[in-house]
């Protein structure tokens, strides 16, 4: 399946809608406060348009499609990224090809927001005593 959904990334960054090579066009090389991006990534049973790992922040652009019949799959699918501790923003293609400006501020305050925790994090919490060491270094 892995190989799969690897396969599918690539067919996917070769195919790109307007919207997602506009946005791409806008986000990669780091060209948002440092914060690097990568497009069309296998997460778990998924590929998700964009990819901030750093800041644990997904990007989807998504077209007329979606609007009905894709919806609970959509709902499904930010379900299942934000249980492994990502955070989702949803534009549609309309929105990034008319205000890519408006579509590019939403993600820069999306970045500066506290990260997101770290996937597992509320299922499997360090042990006591571990993790932060305190003011005196203990």
């Amino acid at each position: 399946m892995k190989q799969q959904l690897t396969q599918t990334a690539r067919d996917l960054r070769k195919r790109q809608t307007v919207a997602e090579g506009k946005l791409w066009y806008a986000i990669r090389n780091r060209q948002i406060d440092g914060f690097k991006f990568k497009r069309q990534v296998p997460r778990g049973p998924y590929v998700v348009d964009f990819l901030c790992l750093e800041a644990g922040l997904v990007v989807e652009v998504d077209g007329g499609q979606h609007a009905e019949a894709q919806s609970k799959r959509d709902d499904i699918r930010s379900s299942f990224l934000e249980n492994e501790g990502l955070r989702v923003l949803r534009f549609w293609n309309n929105e990034v090809i008319g205000n890519v400006d408006g579509v590019l501020v939403s993600i820069r305050q999306a970045l500066q927001e506290s990260p997101a925790p770290s996937p597992g994090a509320a299922r499997h919490p360090l042990p006591e005593g571990r993790g932060v060491k305190s003011a005196s270094g203990q």
